[in-house]
């Protein structure tokens, strides 16, 4: 059996819940999970972490749900002295060593973050299409707090033009990202923002096979 990936992470009033729950359910066993929580009011400003972040981190990567910025920034320079790297979703900071995704399915592929990296982050699909259904979806990569997968489920059995919007609108309804928050940048909120990537990765999916999904004209076999 393969050795598991150890995997730190760093939460603030339950901010990582539902991915650390994702991780455990569609992980497959290939993840080592300790949680470390911080359930204290804290000031707007930190000038000192001390006492608030772990004395001691041994992992293969963190994850950090932290919502004080200052504690995610000095989480960052620790990891970076460590040597340890960090997926810091929707963090702004740039620390060496600290991968900042706008959301968690917003993660690309990239060196050195081992299974995780493999296994959540932006979405993959591999897909089925019989007669213009789609009649089969696999998720290969997807985002860390479920969505993907329970979004998947939903939309087996539909016509593939009409599954490529749905499963965007599924996705927006199990997505745990706060909607009111709003990234000028992507000029989406979070939750837009996992819609749009996952209807994207599904026209992909089905593209692979289909000349154009629009057409309908999907044959049958993998895509």
């Amino acid at each position: 059996m393969a050795k598991r990936q150890r995997i730190f992470v760093v939460q603030q009033n339950g901010s990582a819940e539902a991915k650390v729950a994702g991780i455990r359910q569609f992980g497959r066993d290939a993840f080592e999970l300790q949680v470390f929580s911080i359930d204290e009011r804290l000031p707007p400003v930190l000038d000192e972490s001390e006492g608030f972040l772990p004395d001691t981190i041994d992992a293969d990567l963190v994850l950090d749900f932290l919502t004080h910025p200052d504690l995610s920034y000095d989480l960052g320079l620790r990891c970076q002295e460590l040597k340890i790297p960090v997926v810091a979703s929707g963090k702004k900071h740039r620390i060496g060593g600290v991968v900042t995704p706008p959301i968690c399915c917003g993660l690309s592929r990239q060196v050195g973050l081992g299974r995780y990296g493999e296994m959540f982050g932006a979405p993959e699909f591999s897909a089925e299409v019989e007669n213009g259904l789609l009649v089969q979806l696999d998720v290969i990569r997807g985002a860390p707090c479920g969505a993907t997968w329970r979004a998947a489920q939903k939309v087996v059995g539909l016509p593939a033009e009409q599954a490529v919007v749905r499963i965007g609108l599924e996705t927006q309804f199990f997505c745990v990202a706060d909607p009111s928050s709003w990234d000028p940048l992507w000029g989406k909120s979070p939750v837009h923002f996992a819609g749009k990537v996952h209807s994207k990765a599904l026209e992909r999916a089905l593209q692979r096979k289909c000349l154009t999904v629009a057409s309908g004209k999907c044959g049958a076999g993998r895509a």
